[in-house]
């Protein structure tokens, strides 16, 4: 964690509606209330002499497509030094509820868009938070034809880009070892606070390098 995020820093979580968390859009300063503001709570008290800034543009029901339309406002034109890029979920759910799909092939493609504008653009690190779901209610079971290999690209992705990954997928199975999936996801999507405290966690170990 002391040696990625340089004192005078800007770090930026851009996203769907995990990282959203009820930000307030007119507020350009506003984390919302999930992990990002719980990340960036615990490296500033933890670093405060750092002085890093951190930004969240994360926007709900955000697919892969949506992040590619307003990366330059977004992403680029911000200058942030670590770019966080937590998306997924959405380009599956859409599959299951509106009969709209993203293959794994449009999925892997826009993503490596992403990648390649973010390296041609800054000089930032890069971190990668894969998408979870969690079997609450049943039906969840069957987004794992879906979400696995979209899951494995965002894997791959990280490796081919040398960017930082943030296992979600297995650290909420695990989790879900110790406590019942619905107490960290009611949804089996969106995290209750003890979830985004463990995404918290897990982004701040993965930013520890």
């Amino acid at each position: 964690m002391s040696e990625m995020i340089k004192p005078g820093s800007t770090a930026l979580f851009q996203g769907d509606s995990i990282t959203d968390c009820q930000r307030k859009k007119d507020q350009p300063g506003d984390l919302g209330r999930g992990y990002a503001l719980m990340a960036a709570g615990l490296f500033q008290s933890k670093y405060p002499e750092r002085n890093v800034k951190f930004l969240n543009r994360g926007i709900s029901g955000n697919r892969v497509k949506d992040l590619e339309a307003r990366w330059d406002e977004d992403c680029l034109e911000l200058k942030p030094d670590v770019v966080s890029i937590y998306i997924g979920i959405n380009d599956t759910w859409r599959r299951y509820d509106r009969n709209d799909p993203t293959s794994t092939e449009q999925f892997s493609a826009g993503y490596r868009r992403l990648l390649e504008r973010t390296k041609a653009g800054l000089d930032a690190r890069i971190v990668l938070v894969e998408p979870f779901v969690l079997p609450v209610p049943e039906d969840r079971k069957a987004w794992r034809e879906d979400l696995d290999p979209k899951i494995q690209v965002v894997r791959e992705l990280a490796r081919e880009f040398g960017a930082l990954l943030v296992p979600l997928d297995g650290l909420f199975a695990q989790a879900s070892m110790r406590a019942e999936p619905a107490s960290w996801a009611p949804d089996g999507v969106h995290p209750s606070p003890a979830g985004h405290a463990l995404i918290a966690q897990a982004w701040l170990r993965a930013i520890g390098g």
